[in-house]
């Protein structure tokens, strides 16, 4: 630009060397400075390409048509047409939020960059909810003839979801980042990512949930049918919810995340380091795509246990699944170690992202103890489930309420050391080290939903008694690794909106607070008072939107002749479509309160007290959600467990009970507890940027 301006200079200066080297000097410092971004951005598009290909293999298996495929495509339908609903809902409400931020910078380019946030995060589930309900049928199909083959497709499945969240996510952080290099404008991204996030994972958790309660409640317990009997008005609805709440809206969640980790962490290291600290987020997400990437190729069961027993199988499954996430693990330590080292010239940051894996891992661990069927917990509950549903309620909340021990002593731990490794960037970072591997853990994560509806449609299409159990083994694997990933979800959550603390305590100039200021003391008040008031919302909605399922169910059962002998089939679409309505009208108010909550604090109570709201809904926010995935998940394995044969099996009283246990865990785990992972990140981001209105 400087050489071809004539007008500066002529033919004869440009051979003077001193004048080109001072002139050329921007573009080659802009060049050098860029090349992170050009890395991130090759690795990002690179994890696209992997996903299309994934997709095209998913896609081009044939499938055979009859009564197996009319079921996957009656799930494609209502999950459609509950996104189209959704985005009906949510088009007004983001233009109005983008004219805001119009109106509060008197500049463009914020909204601008809020939109394309928003659109990534959408697109990311969009693809990832519809390729589910693509691989979901195949994998049934599959499994007629083939264990591995069913196992694999349905892997392929989850690692859509998992690399188009990684991918789609560094690869508008960079795009942003290379186009107006202002790290302030990324938090607009972040919002934009979070407001999604609000609107699938609480739409979908409300839907999800109110269809398998509503579901439960009649099949269940008043018919004594079994789970995703084909005579359920519910089931497909509950094969739906699947999709919309842990595919899209899990993808939503952690893609939220993902994102708000590593722009909290840029905006930290740009003050604290410079321009080492503000690439270097981008640098160890790139490298965690590739080890993902790399690690997903090591996950394959051989063919050598078709015959084998359903115990073996799910062991097989989960240890390949283990391999690939401690193989990803490893690999990213190895990169981070040499990344750090050479950017910092020393290894102090490498242990703050070992904290972060090791946090993640420690989470998951915990998780699993608590809620898989092999641990003493969920024995317990189903034991209890001898004496009465009461003692089954009881042993559930013990156990959730328990399981928040390790964890919370976990990240206090990693807090104190992250901040002694790297100070605040210590603690951005430690949330970025949690999320390194995502690609990999969400792969693993929504596998689950795709097995689970694969069980269903083999269920409710009445294929032969060995593909069912060949799903079944599938889907048992998938229990513990959906369990698995709700609470590595609440732990990137948590981290995350640790990380936009220390963002907001930065940005607003409060190096200090006193504990005893009544504007702090308030806002953590408020704060911890907003996260059960929330929660209480959504399970009101549950508990509403089930209500409204049982009386269609039974009116159907009533109504329709032949519906309980099987010679009729029941109203499908009325089901979906009396949920979706009631789920999009149910988020309307909890939505509300998470959005202007910062702001009607910060106006009237200033920075101060926002700071202890944004610190009191994280440190209510975290145990609690701990509280309600763990307790839900201990229920639903439980009521497994007996289902598996044990302790008198289906139908008996026990079952009931056991029934009736998981039917409050399920907004427990599936809508409360995954919506407050929302509420702790989403006041953040949105405090962030109202804060220049309060100062």
């Amino acid at each position: 630009f400087w050489i071809l301006d004539f007008g500066y200079c002529n033919l004869f200066r440009i051979c003077d060397f001193e004048f080109v080297i001072y002139n050329l000097m921007p573009i080659i410092y802009s060049l050098i400075v860029s090349i992170p971004i050009i890395y991130s951005l090759i690795v990002s598009i690179l994890a696209l390409i992997f996903t299309y290909f994934i997709i095209q293999r998913i896609i081009s298996i044939p499938v055979k048509q009859g009564k197996m495929t009319k079921v996957a495509q009656a799930i494609d339908q209502g999950a459609k047409t509950f996104l189209k609903r959704e985005f009906k809902v949510m088009i007004p409400v983001f233009v109005l939020a983008g004219l805001g931020f119009i109106i509060l910078t008197r500049q463009f380019f914020p909204a601008l960059i809020f939109f394309i946030g928003a659109g990534f995060s959408l697109l990311a589930g969009y693809i990832g909810m519809r390729v589910s309900t693509k691989a979901n049928v195949r994998v049934t199909d599959a499994a007629q003839k083939s264990f591995p083959r069913s196992f694999q497709i349905a892997f392929w499945g989850g690692e859509v979801m998992g690399f188009l969240v990684v991918g789609l996510g560094l690869l508008g952080i960079s795009l942003v980042w290379l186009v107006f290099q202002d790290y302030n404008l990324l938090i607009y991204f972040a919002f934009g990512a979070s407001l999604i996030a609000l609107f699938m994972r609480v739409g979908g958790g409300i839907f999800t949930k109110s269809a398998d309660v509503g579901a439960d409640l009649v099949g269940k317990v008043e018919k004594n049918i079994p789970e995703d009997d084909p005579r359920n008005p519910a089931v497909i609805a509950d094969q739906v919810g699947d999709n919309v709440g842990d595919i899209a809206g899990m993808g939503s969640d952690l893609f939220e995340s993902y994102v708000a980790t590593i722009i909290a962490a840029m905006v930290i290291g740009v003050v604290q380091w410079g321009i080492r600290g503000l690439f270097l987020p981008l640098i160890l997400a790139s490298a965690g795509i590739l080890s993902s990437i790399i690690s997903s190729l090591f996950i394959t069961i051989s063919k050598g246990i078709e015959k084998k027993d359903f115990s073996f199988q799910t062991n097989i499954v989960r240890k390949a699944m283990e391999k690939g996430v401690i193989i990803a693990n490893v690999l990213m330590l190895i990169a981070a170690y040499f990344i750090i080292t050479r950017s910092f010239g020393e290894a102090v940051l490498f242990y703050v992202i070992l904290i972060g894996l090791g946090m993640g891992f420690l989470i998951g661990k915990v998780t699993e103890y608590y809620t898989s069927e092999k641990h003493s917990p969920v024995l317990n509950i189903a034991r209890a489930a001898q004496t009465g549903a009461p003692n089954v309620i009881i042993q559930g909340l013990m156990v959730g309420m328990k399981s928040t021990a390790i964890p919370i002593i976990g990240v206090a731990i990693a807090i104190i050391l992250a901040y002694h490794f790297g100070e605040l960037y210590g603690i951005a970072l430690a949330s970025v080290g949690i999320l390194g591997v995502l690609g990999i853990n969400l792969s693993t994560d929504c596998y689950g939903p795709i097995v689970d509806n694969a069980a269903g449609i083999a269920e409710m299409a009445e294929l032969p008694k060995d593909t069912r159990q060949r799903a079944e083994a599938l889907d048992a694997v998938g229990n513990s690794t959906a369990a698995a990933g709700k609470g590595f979800a609440i732990g990137a959550a948590a981290l995350a909106a640790l990380a936009w603390l220390a963002t907001y305590f930065q940005m607003a100039g409060l190096e200090m607070v006193n504990l005893l200021d009544p504007r702090l003391l308030a806002g953590l008040f408020l704060g911890a008072m907003i996260v059960f008031v929330f929660a209480s919302f959504l399970m009101g909605s549950v508990g509403k939107g089930a209500l409204e399922v049982v009386k269609e169910v039974r009116r159907q059962f009533k109504e329709i002749p032949g519906l309980m002998a099987g010679k009729a089939t029941p109203d499908y679409e009325k089901c979906v479509d009396i949920i979706t309505k009631k789920s999009l009208k149910e988020m309307i108010l909890p939505a509300v309160v998470a959005v202007a909550t910062p702001l009607v604090v910060g106006l009237f109570l200033g920075t101060y007290a926002l700071a202890g709201v944004l610190a009191g809904t994280l440190i209510t926010g975290f145990p609690l959600a701990l509280f309600f995935a763990n307790s839900g998940g201990a229920w639903d394995n439980a009521k497994k467990y007996i289902e598996a044969g044990n302790l008198g099996g289906k139908g008996t009283d026990v079952h009931k009970n056991a029934v009736i246990g998981d039917t409050v865990g399920d907004p427990f785990k599936d809508t409360a507890g995954p919506s407050i992972n929302i509420l702790i990140k989403l006041i953040g981001v949105a405090s962030l940027i109202l804060l220049p209105l309060f100062l």
